[in-house]
């Protein structure tokens, strides 16, 4: 296999997309505008954590199969992997997109492939479509043309954590701009995918991954809903939650501080965007999970509203568990504001990361292990379910108050008063 392929963007997707193809036989020329991340790569580093990254791109750097640098060059197959996050008033912002597709035309070629893998709005696809032959009227995605280029959308579907497995393993939705794009695009992915490739047109590839994201917002929206509901009515929601899933065709998610991530808390306002006056429930959901974070400040509120001097603990940064990611993570934002609710130090443990976000790092805030956290603490807050959190015993919260957006400690130290049994 010799087809060079060109992926701009080496983030959270595109970099363990390099290292998987590299690993596949291709050959692999990785951009980006971070330069200490392409010079990390080139010497066989990584600058974001995923579990066995950094051995494949040591391994594929050191067999010549990838490279990066902050230039395109000419390649078989272009794969765009940029962030495509919003604007004010949740308007989508395709400015990466727009900037990454300008950096690939002038080395563009008939019979090049060109395949956006961002998660994007509707109608990206022909957009990139756009660009490219306004300023190339030397190609064309004519069918019959000599000069056609291939254009499609995949969007990416993994869990991090588990990338490198789940982008050979999952199923894959292509859409191209045409059949022969389609088909183009489907020979590819089935050269190193394992699962299905599900072929179809751009504009339903685009949706469908907002739609999967969507489902997924508006499930947890519904349990975060229930754990106010619980909240005012002074019910274990977890209680709850556990005897309603007994029957055979409930499946209620577990509720949280909020929604965070590149994907969930960004993809729906993607489709409320295309269609304003349909997407209620998904507009709706939306705002459950994105005011649900300042429910867990209220409750913050009351705690230390009985403590003279409080100091405060918050364990967990990261949009999920047992990762280092902060993308959007309602976390980072409930510790910001918690911050100005003290005059002491706020201490915050996050297993994951070596530093604060330069956000937090501005504030009365300190990074520091989660046992010196909990030996300072009026008040222990916990906002996300790491395993590591999971093994804190009853004797380090003994005489504190304990707020625990995910319900862990119930489950594992019983007997340790709850603030609220409901965040």
């Amino acid at each position: 296999m010799n087809k060079k392929v060109c992926i701009v963007g080496l983030g959270y997707i595109g970099l363990p997309t390099a290292a998987v193809l590299a690993d596949k036989g291709f050959t692999v020329h990785g951009v980006d505008v971070n330069e200490e991340a392409i010079n990390l790569i080139n010497n066989g580093e990584v600058h974001i954590y995923e579990p066995d990254l950094e051995k494949v791109v040591k391994k594929v750097v050191t067999a010549g199969k990838l490279s990066a640098d902050i230039e395109p060059i000419k390649a078989d197959v272009y794969i765009l992997a940029v962030p495509t996050p919003f604007k004010e008033n949740h308007k989508p912002d395709l400015a990466y997109v727009e900037s990454a597709t300008k950096s690939i035309i002038p080395y563009i070629e008939p019979g090049n492939l060109i395949i956006l893998e961002s998660t994007s709005p509707i109608g990206t696809t022909e957009k990139i479509v756009e660009l490219i032959l306004n300023e190339r009227t030397d190609l064309s995605i004519d069918e019959n043309s000599s000069s056609q280029i291939y254009v499609s959308h995949c969007p990416e579907r993994v869990l991090p954590g588990k990338i490198l497995k789940e982008l050979i393993e999952n199923d894959r939705i292509v859409g191209g701009i045409n059949k022969m794009s389609t088909q183009k695009t489907a020979e590819f992915y089935e050269s190193f995918v394992d699962g299905k490739v599900l072929q179809t047109t751009a504009k339903t590839a685009e949706l469908s991954k907002l739609t999967e994201n969507s489902y997924r917002d508006v499930n947890i929206a519904f349990a975060n809903e229930l754990s106010m509901i619980c909240d005012d009515l002074d019910i274990d929601v977890w209680e709850l939650i556990k005897l309603a899933n007994h029957h055979p065709r409930v499946n209620i998610l577990q509720p949280g501080p909020g929604v965070g991530g590149h994907c969930i808390a960004v993809d729906p306002w993607f489709i409320v965007d295309a269609a304003p006056e349909r997407a209620q429930l998904i507009y709706t959901a939306r705002n459950v999970n994105d005011t649900k974070p300042q429910f867990v400040i209220e409750k913050v509120e009351e705690a230390i509203s009985k403590i003279i001097n409080p100091t405060i603990a918050c364990l967990g940064l990261s949009f999920k568990a047992n990762i280092d990611d902060l993308r959007e993570s309602p976390a980072v934002e409930i510790v910001s504001k918690v911050a100005s609710l003290t005059k002491n130090m706020v201490y915050v443990s996050e297993p994951h990361i070596n530093e604060l976000p330069l956000d937090l790092q501005k504030l009365n805030i300190k990074l520091s292990s989660t046992e010196d956290a909990l030996r300072h603490a009026d008040v222990v807050l916990l906002l996300v379910e790491h395993d590591y959190f999971k093994l804190i015993d009853s004797i380090s919260l003994e005489n504190k108050v304990v707020i625990d957006t995910k319900g862990i400690f119930q489950i594992n130290n019983k007997g340790i008063e709850i603030t609220s049994k409901a965040k």
